[in-house]
């Protein structure tokens, strides 16, 4: 339950930046994110979040006009950091930190990103080092 319910914390955080949620939410634990509002494709922000320290897939969205190596979207999903222990509140921390990245790249382009990337990494480091993986270790 609490995956599911992380994913709609998730989806809403992203609607609320200005995104654009395929089906208009979740009832799953993943979020498909149309990125065509913000004039960006699946390639490019998938590398750009993984260099902000945050994994996705690009993925193609409903009647896509990209090519399957470029796609119109990606896929985002809840189930390693909800296990991790991540509530709703960090999943809003999460959608907010995706979308800086986002209108990050609108702004500067995914080769001027990289301060933003940097800044969001370290929030990123600092969220996960909350809910270590084995925190038994």
């Amino acid at each position: 339950r609490a995956i599911v319910d992380n994913a709609r914390v998730l989806a809403a955080t992203l609607k609320a930046g200005g995104a654009d949620i395929v089906s208009g939410g979740t009832d799953s634990h993943i979020v498909l994110l149309d990125l065509r509002p913000k004039g960006l494709t699946g390639n490019i922000t998938e590398n750009s979040l993984e260099r902000a320290g945050m994994t996705c897939n690009k993925n193609a969205v409903p009647y896509d006009p990209e090519p399957p190596m470029v796609t119109s979207g990606v896929r985002l999903g809840t189930p390693a950091a909800t296990t991790r222990g991540f509530g709703q509140a960090e999943w809003k921390q999460v959608g907010e930190m995706i979308i800086e990245v986002l209108d990050g790249l609108k702004a500067n382009g995914p080769e001027g990103n990289a301060a933003v990337e940097k800044a969001v990494k370290e929030k990123v480091t600092a969220l996960c080092a909350r809910f270590p993986i084995y925190p038994t270790l």
